[in-house]
């Protein structure tokens, strides 16, 4: 009996291998950025220590186009060519790799993994701006800091330099990059609207700032970061109400005779709301409570 198999990197049973799959870019990218699929078979690639690729040269790295290059030209071996280089463009209609993770990337990532993405495409809204890629498996709040004060610290750093150089488009590039980090600022710190909802948890267990768990979701998770509006595409989510009722939760037709009315009523209310959004007193206070009630 044939072994079960796959080469749909959205099924369970796709083993990862880049040279044997529907989306070869896609893959590679994954690899590179620390991504293993659950039946990941060892294809040499050595993945990226913090799961942050920046498009751009920075911090001793080299520009992401030319890493997935070198992870290509890797899996490949013999069999890489200029003319099979042309065929992967070909594939995901650009002209080269750079344009391709530019321009391209994300947005066809979320269509493949159904509008679920785990990497990330995080710019500040220019094409000749700053652009990292980042696995969202892996983002944890340090490293988020990272990509905040690190590689984009050193972009600005750099457009801050060029600009008393009077180097021309300079000054724009650097007011475009203060503010995404204002932006990534706003969703390490997590007060409204850039905060995380979870609807199956209680108040007091609600993330205060970045300080995800994976295990709710990306779509959840990645609220803040679209509020923000730090994405280089539109990502097809939505947060309002889910059909059905949760058990456990007070039924406010029945008990009050009225639907819910404030956050925290639908958060109490057994109707399945999820964009609902929740201060850092808020969650705090319901953790002091929630001590109190267990001293």
């Amino acid at each position: 009996m044939p072994q079960p198999y796959s080469n749909d990197p959205t099924q369970w049973l796709f083993r990862g291998t880049v040279t044997d799959t529907t989306a070869p870019l896609q893959v590679a990218l994954a690899r590179l950025l620390g991504y293993a699929w659950p039946e990941q078979v060892e294809d040499g690639i050595t993945p990226d220590t913090d799961g942050i690729v920046p498009l751009p040269a920075l911090s001793g790295e080299k520009a992401a186009h030319e890493r997935l290059l070198d992870v290509l030209a890797g899996v490949y071996g013999p069999d890489w060519t200029p003319e099979k280089l042309r065929e992967l463009l070909s594939g995901v209609g650009a002209d080269s790799l750079e344009t391709w993770l530019r321009d391209k990337f994300f947005e066809q990532h979320a269509k493949l993994f159904h509008h679920r993405p785990f990497l990330w495409h995080i710019w500040d809204g220019r094409k000749d701006g700053f652009s990292a890629i980042v696995n969202y498996h892996t983002l944890d709040r340090a490293r988020l800091e990272k990509l905040t004060y690190t590689y984009l610290g050193a972009w600005i750093d750099r457009q801050r330099a060029a600009s008393e150089a009077g180097e021309r488009g300079a000054e724009v590039r650097l007011a475009a990059a203060l503010e995404l980090q204002q932006k990534l600022e706003a969703i390490l710190l997590g007060e409204p609207p850039f905060d995380i909802y979870v609807r199956w948890k209680a108040l007091h267990e609600q993330p205060r700032g970045w300080n995800p768990d994976l295990n709710d979701g990306v779509r959840l998770n990645i609220r803040p970061f679209v509020t923000a509006g730090v994405l280089r595409s539109r990502v097809n989510v939505k947060w309002g109400k889910d059909r059905g009722s949760d058990p456990g939760k007070v039924d406010f037709q029945k008990v009050h005779g009225r639907d819910p009315q404030t956050d925290l009523e639908k958060h109490q209310s057994n109707e399945r709301h999820n964009d609902l959004h929740f201060t850092l007193r808020e969650k705090a206070e319901a953790a002091r409570a929630r001590e109190e009630v267990g001293a």
